[in-house]
């Protein structure tokens, strides 16, 4: 593992965000989901997330989570990726979403 410093680490804007809405990503190579997020005064930002195995698109509207908001955008097929959704996988190698535990404001920053 390489060390970071704290410089290093304040660069990256970690944020929370609400999902607005989820969408099927039939196109993904990997079964996965597009969805839209409010990230207050960052704004409302799409991206894809191979999260499938343990969500549900009803479920994930409302849920808050981690996202990196200050990455440049990314191509994804015809879809063009505006932060990271971050996470961690689970005992089988699918995606557990990062989300916070009480409700904070949109586009609060972890620190």
């Amino acid at each position: 593992m390489e060390e970071i410093t704290w410089n290093d680490f304040e660069k990256v804007e970690l944020r929370a965000g609400t999902i607005l809405e989820a969408f099927d990503f039939p196109e993904a190579r990997k079964p996965a989901y597009k969805v839209k997020v409010d990230f207050g005064e960052f704004g409302i930002k799409m991206s894809s997330a191979q999260i499938t195995k343990h969500y549900t698109k009803e479920e994930l509207i409302g849920k808050q989570i981690i996202g990196v908001v200050n990455f440049p955008k990314k191509q994804i097929g015809k879809f063009m990726s505006e932060f990271l959704v971050t996470g961690l996988t689970d005992e089988n190698g699918d995606i557990v979403l990062t989300s916070v535990d009480k409700r904070v404001p949109n586009g609060s920053k972890l620190i």
